[in-house]
């Protein structure tokens, strides 16, 4: 298990189980020391259990990123309710680090193996990671992102794309 998601993974469990959260001197140096945006995923079994993440770093560094995303993933994704202590055992976690938004203005610019993608209209995002079971094209990626954005299909979008690093 890397850095990245030994860090998810205390900050985890360390909140499900006691209410606490992990100080960031926890992490190693080479998270500390950087900023990005970050998305926590969590599975029990295939099924997802939580996921959430931001897609411009708004914390002091990379760290804070992760622990505050995980602890969200497990307790307040509004897809499901918080994770129990009786579950982490099941539990897998992913930590993915996201480069900067690229804009495009081409979907012939996407590849959703590679790129996540990020859609726009007025202060309604959606937001996507790559290499996701299911989604196979990149108007299938823009049409999830627009669902979760509460964007309907006739309206003007832009388009922003990104890369992940996945860490499993």
């Amino acid at each position: 298990m890397d850095e990245y998601v030994k860090l998810a993974v205390k900050s985890v469990e360390s909140y499900v189980r006691t209410g606490q959260v992990i100080a960031t001197e926890e992490a190693a140096p080479e998270i500390r020391e950087r900023q990005a945006a970050a998305f926590v995923s969590i599975h029990k079994g295939e099924a997802l259990r939580g996921c959430i993440g931001t897609i411009a770093p708004i914390y002091e560094n990379l760290a804070e990123e992760i622990i505050r995303n995980g602890i969200a993933a497990a307790t307040r994704d509004p897809r499901f309710t918080a994770i129990t202590p009786e579950e982490l055992p099941e539990l897998t976690i992913n930590v993915d680090v996201l480069s900067e938004p690229e804009k495009i203005d081409d979907i012939a610019l996407l590849d959703v193996k590679k790129y996540g993608v990020i859609v726009v209209n007025g202060m309604r995002r959606g937001v996507l990671l790559p290499d996701l079971e299911g989604v196979d094209t990149p108007e299938q990626q823009i049409h999830i992102a627009m669902q979760k954005a509460g964007i309907a299909f006739d309206e003007t979008i832009d388009l922003y794309r990104f890369e992940v690093v996945r860490h499993v």
